[in-house]
């Protein structure tokens, strides 16, 4: 699903990455560890293509999308790849429903098929009954959830994830890690996370440990 092939990267005169080599299989649960600096969340913006390496190569499925140009880039981002961060990013003026749906609407689809789609998400994650609340009238655990069925509505190939459960307490975070298996267990969906947490690294297929720019382990 996912091949990376020496990834470097620089700011200014500090390297960041250092000859990164990872591959992912489809249905893969893989967390990435490390300590601050060791460029976890920098190599996760660039799989992701959020940021583009100074020289490698980023394979998704089958497409390169390190030779893709930004229109086409954009596009891909939109269909085939789920983002999940720390905070969950909602639009304070709009609802569940209508936060879950955006992807959706940009990538072009009908209004009627993405809160059609949006409505299955909201009953599998067990949020039916807040479809038409606001953010502010979520938990914290609602509205990461509400951001997880966010990053589906388009079913990606591949969701990358930035410490997803850095923001919640502990039964909320437990009830997100447990959420991220049961949907690589129902929908083979593959899943690339940062994270400090040891019992979401616990969860994972397998282990990557970064220091100073490079996999160790």
């Amino acid at each position: 699903m996912l091949k990376a092939q020496a990834i470097n990267k620089n700011y200014g005169q500090l390297q960041i990455l250092k000859g990164v080599d990872l591959e992912v299989k489809k249905g893969e649960i893989v967390t990435i560890l490390g300590a601050s600096g060791a460029g976890k969340s920098t190599l996760l913006n660039i799989l992701g293509t959020l940021d583009k390496p100074d020289s490698g190569m980023v394979t998704i499925g089958e497409t390169i999308v390190s030779n893709l140009n930004n229109r086409d880039l954009s596009a891909f981002r939109n269909r085939k790849i789920g983002f999940v961060f720390q905070f969950h990013h909602l639009l304070a003026e709009f609802n569940a429903i209508e936060n879950i749906c955006i992807p959706a609407l940009i990538a072009g689809d009908s209004r009627s098929d993405a809160e059609k789609r949006a409505k299955v998400l909201l009953e599998r994650l067990k949020l039916a009954d807040r479809s038409t609340h606001k953010p502010n009238q979520l938990s914290g655990g609602e509205q990461q959830r509400v951001a997880v069925a966010r990053a589906l509505i388009n079913e990606p190939s591949i969701i990358f994830a930035d410490e997803p459960s850095g923001n919640l307490d502990t039964a909320n975070a437990n009830q997100l890690h447990q959420l991220f298996k049961e949907l690589r267990d129902e929908f083979d969906q593959t899943f690339v996370i940062v994270t400090h947490n040891e019992h979401l690294a616990e969860l994972a297929d397998r282990k990557i440990l970064m220091r100073d720019g490079i996999i160790v382990e």
